[in-house]
């Protein structure tokens, strides 16, 4: 049997017997590059672009930079649009540009407007990585990649700088005609590009958005780590903080215990009744506005190729909620779920410190599905909260605050693009038992998404064409978690998806 690095430098045997859109020139490229590409992935993770933490606002202008620079090296027409400012914690920090580009005006082609962000969530070593966080870690024994962004959206986002690259020095003309909008505040809401793309639009001609016949998103990851998947739907999300005050500083609690209301008290008691441990969310009215399955619908969610067992290695614990897999899938395909995110304010850290905090905040979020909203969702939520907190009889002062949000989506996976997708998937993939060997005729799953990009409702909407997402990384990369990584199978492969997908589009 061969090792992973020779299988991972292999052309594939079938390519002269299969029908294959993309040229063959541009898949040996690919292969032959792959030391080139990861070395680019390097660079990119080690801007620490962390859109949420004003410290890192200055690596986020840096890795819209280096995007930007790495566009127009391969022929691409770019603009870096200001998407004004923002208040953090009381601070003005301008926001990071979006990145527009395209190459290619021929009207006979199709024009594909590819989205992505280069913005990445916090991360430290001390927050229980194996290795930096910020430097791409190479493990050939494993075949991964690890390191902050590495799967999302760094890895993605380079995989079509990848495809451009081979184009440009191969000297081959591409099959469509591309657009870019590259954003660098995603993990923080994508401020500011919503207002961008609708005031882009209202140009007409003049728009760089003008004549885009399909969308494609690589922002997402296979429902498990050996099938692709093409998704069409994504849950909204609504995401509020709770902060509770009253002592005019932090009090001693051997002085001021059981003699005061105590805010850290009072915030536990409001987020203890917002969900319980099943997941179900407690809030009057939320989990009733979404009908349950219908026969059929759950018959879609048994079929597809996923386990109780995928869930638990990805997890890394046996913690599922269930063992009934279908149930499983919908909680996070077409289910809201409630989740709590932390608390602010409070005491961290080694010791036995016995402050009473002055002030303390709670995080938390809902994802939404249709026909929620976070319009008709958060009245809801905010008539509860305060009805619970009014029972405590606290003269602590409660602020709730809605700091960012998007709408549920749901696609036509029928259309041409979905259809192009598919069949650039069935053309090469990954078998099940070697995640480096090629098979043939793998259709993907089709699948809805648990997480939220709230752009692609706004896209969805704005221009009236069909969206797409084409995922790269696999259910196990651990996105926002610690030790994300991007196995090198799926980037060099998935190069080959995205180009190879471009092509079946201009046979659509």
């Amino acid at each position: 049997m061969r090792s992973i690095s020779d299988l991972s430098q292999a052309s594939p045997p079938f390519l002269c017997t299969l029908k294959m859109p993309a040229p063959a020139q541009f898949l040996d490229f690919v292969d032959k590059s792959k030391d080139a590409f990861i070395q680019r992935l390097s660079d990119a993770v080690e801007i620490p672009s962390i859109s949420g933490d004003p410290k890192h606002r200055e690596d986020v202008f840096k890795m819209a930079a280096f995007l930007e620079s790495q566009l127009q090296a391969y022929g691409v027409e770019t603009k870096s649009v200001p998407l004004g400012s923002q208040n953090i914690d009381g601070e003005e920090l301008t926001l990071p540009p979006a990145i527009l580009g395209r190459i290619g005006h021929d009207k006979n082609k199709k024009t594909v407007l590819i989205y992505g962000h280069f913005d990445v969530q916090p991360a430290e070593l001390s927050d229980g990585w194996t290795n930096p966080p910020f430097k791409l870690t190479r493990d050939d024994a494993t075949g991964r990649l690890y390191g902050r962004g590495s799967s999302d959206d760094k890895g993605p986002v380079l995989g079509w700088i990848n495809v451009l690259e081979a184009h440009h020095k191969l000297g081959l003309a591409l099959p469509v005609n591309l657009r870019f909008c590259l954003e660098g505040m995603e993990e923080s809401g994508s401020e500011g590009l919503d207002e961008f793309i609708l005031a882009e639009v209202k140009k007409g001609r003049d728009s760089w958005f003008d004549g885009v016949d399909c969308i494609c998103i690589s922002d997402n990851y296979w429902l498990n780590n050996r099938t692709p998947c093409l998704t069409y739907g994504l849950r909204g999300l609504t995401y509020l903080k709770l902060t509770v005050s009253g002592p005019g500083k932090d009090l001693h609690s051997g002085v001021f215990g059981r003699m005061v209301h105590e805010p850290m008290t009072d915030l536990i008691a409001i987020m203890s009744k917002l969900v319980d441990p099943s997941g179900k969310i407690l809030i009057p009215g939320v989990d009733e506005m979404v009908p349950g399955p219908t026969p059929e619908e759950k018959a879609i969610y048994e079929k597809l190729d996923y386990s109780i067992a995928d869930v638990e290695d990805s997890a890394g614990g046996k913690v599922a909620l269930s063992a009934d897999k279908a149930a499983v899938l919908m909680g996070r395909m077409r289910s809201p779920s409630l989740s709590l995110h932390g608390i602010e304010g409070a005491f961290y850290g080694q010791g036995a410190k016995t402050v009473i905090p002055a002030k303390v905040s709670g995080k938390f979020s809902i994802r939404l599905v249709p026909p929620m909203t976070p319009d008709n969702v958060n009245p809801l939520v905010i008539k509860y909260i305060q009805a619970e907190f009014a029972k405590l009889g606290s003269k602590n002062k409660l602020v709730i605050e809605d700091l960012h949000g998007g709408k549920p989506w749901v696609e036509n996976h029928k259309h041409w693009s979905y259809e192009a997708a598919k069949r650039a998937t069935e053309v090469r993939t990954f078998h099940p038992n070697s995640p480096l060997a090629l098979i043939y005729k793998q259709t993907p799953d089709l699948t809805r998404e648990g997480g939220s990009i709230p752009v692609t409702l706004t896209f969805a909407e704005a221009l009236g064409v069909n969206v797409l997402l084409l995922p790269m990384g696999r259910g196990d990369d651990g996105a926002h978690s610690t030790n994300e990584k991007l196995d090198i199978s799926n980037f060099i492969e998935g190069t080959k998806l995205l180009g190879t997908y471009l092509y079946e589009v201009s046979q659509a």
